[in-house]
């Protein structure tokens, strides 16, 4: 797989650093002062202010010189190896075709209860019409593709509920009534610009209710109402340990729990954050720093909640229980020494079911996620393409201004040259009389 020089990322924020101070500027007052000196000391020392400025002039105009073509170069290094990303990606997104090619009839052979779920649980997030999810779903429902390149949309990734899947209708039950409602219909973004996105202010602090939801859901006629949470992703904490070795949904991998005794407690099945299915796409370079999912938002809701097969076995797991802890028959620990009692909650909005073709082979997630990470990288290379012909534009800018300096202090210096010769000459003739 093509790797790209990640030195011309470096070097590029070295050369911001560098070209952010304006190059030093001929001042006006100082070739004055080189004009007054040379009346005051005669013309060689004159001439001597006028070649040592010309020189340093001439080796400013030279360094100028050589910082363009430095970021000209950059740029169009950068450009060859966008190219070769572009191949890169067209030459995987082929193996790809031909492996849907010969998987077609199979897939329309194969019982599509997963797609129920899915439908179901939009069903679900669209009867909530004056909630910002359901907004929101709304117009990616209606105008599919094209609301991912709204400036208001365009840095959404989605809502919890829809970003991951489950093996089993029991696992999401729970999973959906730990997080509860609102987390699971929170809204998902990248970045904090596209958290302001969703709703602005005025002067007085007060919503702007024309811009932002608030203004697409007055567009669709429903109102939004009472508050609603976003998640931004560059803002949370992301998961620092390893993954699991060859394992193509990138599970965690994290240290199981352990008795006094030094045994794993009956019953553990694993833990929340990798029992939630990822799908390909937001496995890999989700964030601008290159993280997925599964070790920024998942991990960050569940953390280390543990599960279990039975109430009667988190018990004896209580000393080694740290972020809480659910069972498969509706036993919940929220947290150390805090457990939730009584009947189950009915979360309506739950984790669809994951599809039977998700089990995909692994050389076709390998090319997907080859393809997910290429397509980050080429993102990136795109950012420091804008700022290395931002600061090409800067360096011109500066050069030009520098060359008209240069042309002005050897018109004033030929004005001067000839005005000094001139009155050299009337001097001689006065003193020869």
């Amino acid at each position: 797989m093509f790797q790209p020089n990640n030195q011309i990322s470096d070097h590029t924020k070295s050369l911001s650093i560098q070209d952010s101070t304006a190059l030093m500027q001929v001042d006006e007052k100082e070739t004055s002062l080189v004009m007054k000196d040379g009346m005051q000391n005669g013309g060689f020392a004159q001439a001597e202010s006028i070649i040592y400025y010309t020189k340093k002039l001439q080796d400013d105009l030279q360094m100028m010189g050589m910082k363009i073509k430095q970021h000209e170069d950059n740029i169009k290094l950068l450009k060859s190896q966008r190219n070769k990303l572009d191949d890169s990606i067209l030459d995987l997104q082929v193996i790809l075709g031909k492996y849907h090619t010969s998987t077609a009839s199979k897939i329309e052979n194969e019982d599509h209860s997963h797609c129920k779920s899915e439908e179901e649980t939009t069903k679900k997030i669209l009867q909530r019409e004056k909630s910002a999810a359901g907004i929101l779903w709304q117009l990616k429902t209606r105008h599919g593709t094209q609301a991912a390149h709204l400036t208001l949309t365009k840095d959404v990734l989605g809502i919890v509920a829809m970003l991951g899947k489950v093996e089993d209708d029991n696992l999401s039950r729970l999973l959906s009534e730990y997080l509860g409602i609102d987390t699971m219909l929170s809204i998902v973004c990248k970045t904090y610009e596209g958290v302001k996105a969703l709703e602005t202010y005025d002067n007085e602090g007060c919503i702007k209710k024309s811009s932002g939801l608030h203004g697409l859901g007055a567009s669709i006629g429903r109102t939004l109402e009472g508050r609603f949470q976003v998640i931004c992703l560059d803002n949370l904490r992301p998961y620092a340990g390893e993954f699991v070795p060859d394992d193509p949904q990138r599970r965690l991998d994290l240290l199981k729990p352990r008795l006094p005794n030094g045994e794993c407690p009956p019953g553990f099945l694993g833990y929340a954050v990798n029992m939630i299915h990822v799908d390909s796409t937001s496995l890999f370079c989700v964030t601008a720093s290159g993280h997925g999912l599964r070790e920024t938002l998942f991990y960050n809701l569940f953390f280390r909640l543990q599960i279990y097969k039975t109430r009667a076995d988190m018990v004896p797991a209580l000393p080694c229980i740290s972020d809480g802890a659910i069972s498969l028959d509706g036993g919940m620990i929220r947290s150390t020494g805090v457990f939730s009692l009584g009947n189950r909650e009915d979360v309506d909005v739950r984790f669809p079911k994951l599809s039977v073709t998700s089990s995909l082979p692994e050389t076709y997630l390998d090319s997907e996620r080859q393809i997910n990470e290429l397509k980050w990288k080429k993102e990136k290379m795109q950012e420091d393409m804008k700022r290395e012909q931002a600061l090409l534009d800067n360096a011109k800018f500066n050069f030009d201004r520098k060359k008209q300096d240069f042309l002005k202090f050897l018109a004033d210096s030929s004005s001067y040259a000839t005005q000094h010769q001139f009155q050299a000459a009337a001097q001689s003739r006065v003193t020869s009389r």
